[in-house]
């Protein structure tokens, strides 16, 4: 079979790469190992592939008629006659091929796997599923005929490759969802994992990785709702997966305030950001069924965001009957917050003036208060700056918040206007009868609300404008029927407008209009002035005078306690200074030792100084010091940063000069890793200056390549290192894998 690879790409070098470059990246590759899931056949067929790379890369002679080759290649010179340049039994040449690209060469069949594994190393994920879907195609087909004659089939397909292949090509599809993710393409990395996933469940293998599938299908889920839900209205079926998927989080959550886990990774407060979001992108009438659906579990924030659902559609389709639903809704949320704004607007939608007046009066939210009153400034009552407020309210604060109403003019004069408006509102109770619903609520004691953070607020990692909710795990959920948690209010955000310049003259069936409402600042609760009783003052009661009386004995029990402690205070002061003056205390002779809370009383050493052991013998502790040295520095080295500072006080000699070269390379090819080590010392054996040191490492290692995630190794090895003392200072002079599991 003819692949898409060269010898170069194997190695991971550019053509330029010198002698030492090759040997170190041969190194560096072979002791790299893949996922631990792949078996000793795969790994032995990628190390094929790297030493015969490395073989040829490696003569002279060899690397110059390859090079030549390259070069042909890469200037399109495909008729100079060095595609039939034989190298090695391997004769690489440019194949015709329109779907295979770039240098290529023939590879065994027992070398597939091996290659499936290069090509993944090297991001080529689409290439590992074509090649590794043909092969398992192939398989299956042999694997069906052998059943056909009454062959064991399963065990002809457990003695190949093919569970070897499966997990390449589970993984790429893994590896292929993460990068479609990263660049906003959720539908697309969901199709991507999920393709991955029904392969190991068919297959029946690698429990493990389908569920680091899994669990990344769960925290794509909400990326992939913003994505179906923002879709064309006319992507009917499209849409409803998104709110089928909405469903699926939210029975799991156990609501929208809820506290269950749905593997999303989003706690309350940025679940209820991603709620926020979801709403400009559903039309009323699907707010109207989720929010009033989710308020019976019960859920406060999501009666809350019904009530407004059930406002808009009520007032945007003149269905007034939505609107008394509203109401009924709020009196219940009345019981813990101050919603009487709310309440008075769905009494003025209702025609039932009297009592929307009466109500607002009982709202403590000031700045609409003081808007509404200067808006009525030349009328006998409150009505014209409240049907002004309205009609604002529902243009600027409402109906932006639903997709289908964005763009919708707010009328209350065609409301009103309306027929089917005017014979339900002529069919409702009359005022005096809906006054006293409200009689209780005026007697409430309400939660003091808490404000979320700004939702517009983008998390560290970058992703689409849809998508600003962040991904946070970990943190303290909030009881939701506490007083510390959000309000419905502060969930939905409703901005009130402020007071503006200009009285306008207004009542139901003609609304003047005037800017739309700015945003206000967090209100200020006026304290009252004495008790009231449905907003009028009230005489204070018979036993006012009971009350006092026992207010003074509480305060005389307070003073005569008073009275005491600073009598006994200045008894114990009298007596310590007699008892001082007949037996003092002896004075301290000769120079004080001066100490300083800022300061130590002896030198501490830098922790960045270098380490400095003692000129005697290297004890497994002070080995294990700079075996732990060492790994930092070499982390620090081929990290992000790449800084290569250190590596001169640790090493020494050629050892040096290869990892600053490996590490310079990689700076070069914008690539770097992480590492994780845990460090056990076996054995140290010392002679004068010289020591060598045996340990088992633990190394686990993420590669990374154009800051993408490109492979990951978790490999324990036994390294044997040779020391060598300098200044009393230990440097590694030479190091090597005695063996690795």
């Amino acid at each position: 079979m003819r692949v898409p690879l060269d010898y170069y790409r194997i190695l991971g070098l550019p053509l330029a790469a010198s002698d030492e470059q090759l040997r170190q990246s041969y190194s560096d590759r072979i002791v790299q190992l893949p996922r631990r899931e792949y078996s000793q056949t795969a790994i032995s067929s990628r190390k094929q592939l790297i030493e015969e790379a490395y073989v040829v890369l490696s003569n002279p002679t060899k690397r110059s008629s390859y090079d030549q080759l390259y070069l042909a290649h890469a200037y399109g010179h495909e008729g100079s006659g060095d595609a039939g340049v034989a190298v090695e039994n391997q004769t690489p040449s440019h194949t015709a091929d329109p779907d295979i690209q770039g240098l290529s060469i023939d590879i065994s069949p027992e070398e597939l796997v091996g290659t499936l594994l290069i090509f993944q190393e090297l991001g080529e994920y689409e290439l590992v599923l074509k090649l590794g879907h043909n092969y398992l195609t192939t398989q299956r087909a042999l694997a069906s005929a052998r059943e056909a004659d009454d062959l064991p089939s399963e065990e002809f397909l457990e003695g190949s490759d093919y569970p070897d292949v499966v997990l390449t090509v589970a993984l790429a599809c893994l590896e292929l969802g993460r990068e479609q993710w990263q660049q906003g393409h959720y539908e697309n990395a969901a199709v991507s994992l999920e393709t991955g996933q029904e392969l190991l469940t068919h297959e029946g293998l690698f429990a493990n990785v389908q569920e680091e599938i899994q669990a990344d299908l769960y925290k794509l889920r909400p990326y992939r709702i913003l994505e179906l839900l923002a879709l064309p209205l006319e992507k009917v079926a499209q849409r409803r997966q998104g709110l089928a998927f909405l469903h699926e989080i939210l029975s799991d959550r156990g609501g929208i305030d809820g506290t269950g886990n749905d593997q999303s990774g989003l706690n309350i407060d940025d679940f209820l950001r991603f709620i926020q979001q979801i709403r400009n992108y559903l039309t009323v009438a699907e707010q109207h069924r989720l929010f009033e659906a989710e308020s019976k579990r019960p859920s406060a924030v999501a009666s809350y965001l019904a009530v407004y659902a059930l406002l808009a559609r009520g007032f945007s389709q003149r269905q007034p009957a939505l609107i008394r639903q509203a109401k009924q809704m709020l009196m219940q949320l009345g019981k813990r917050q101050d919603v009487h704004l709310e309440q008075s607007l769905c009494a003025l939608l209702l025609g039932q003036t009297e009592e929307a007046t009466r109500v607002l009066e009982l709202s403590q939210e000031y700045e609409a208060l003081a808007f509404i009153r200067e808006k009525s400034l030349d009328a006998p009552d409150l009505l014209p700056g409240l049907c002004l407020y309205a009609e604002q309210w529902l243009q600027h604060e409402v109906f932006i918040h639903f997709r289908d109403l964005a763009k919708q003019q707010a009328s209350l004069k065609d409301y009103f206007a309306n027929p089917q408006v005017q014979a339900y509102l002529e069919a409702l109770p009359s005022d005096a009868e809906n006054i006293e619903e409200w009689g209780v609520i005026n007697r409430q004691s309400f939660y003091q609300r808490s404000s979320l953070p700004d939702l517009s607020a983008r998390p560290g990692q970058k992703i689409p404008d849809n998508t600003n909710f962040t991904a946070t795990v970990g943190n303290k959920q909030p009881d939701p029927t506490s007083g510390d948690t959000h309000s419905p209010r502060d969930v939905a955000r409703f901005s009130r407008p402020q007071a503006q310049g200009g009285a306008t003259h207004a009542d139901v069936n003609n609304v003047a209009r005037s800017n739309p409402p700015r945003q206000v600042k967090k209100r200020r609760r006026r304290k009252p002035t004495g008790p009231v009783n449905n907003g009028y003052p009230q005489q204070q009661p018979a036993f006012a005078t009971t009350l006092e009386g026992k207010t003074r004995l509480v305060w005389t029990v307070f003073a005569s306690l008073a009275g005491v402690l600073v009598f006994w205070l200045l008894v114990s002061t009298t007596f310590a200074w007699v008892r001082n003056l007949f037996s003092p205390v002896p004075a301290l002779e000769g120079k004080q030792l001066f100490v300083q809370v800022n300061q130590p009383p002896v030198e501490i050493p830098d922790v960045a100084s270098q380490l400095q052991p003692p000129g005697g013998s290297l004890t497994e502790g002070a080995a294990q010091e700079v075996i732990q040295t060492w790994l930092s520095t070499k982390a620090v080295a081929l990290g992000p940063t790449h800084n290569m500072a250190s590596l001169p006080d640790i090493l020494t000699g050629e050892v040096l000069t290869q990892w600053r070269q490996l590490a310079q390379q990689e700076k070069l090819q914008n690539r770097h890793r992480t590492y994780n080590h845990t460090v056990k010392v076996e054995y140290v054996d010392q002679k004068a200056d010289q020591a060598v040191v045996v340990a088992t490492v633990r190394e686990v290692t993420q590669f990374y390549s154009q800051s993408q995630i490109r492979n990951f190794t978790d490999e324990t090895l036994r390294v044997r290192y040779s020391l060598l003392r300098r200044a009393d200072v230990w440097q590694i002079e030479n190091m090597s894998v005695v063996n690795q599991t």
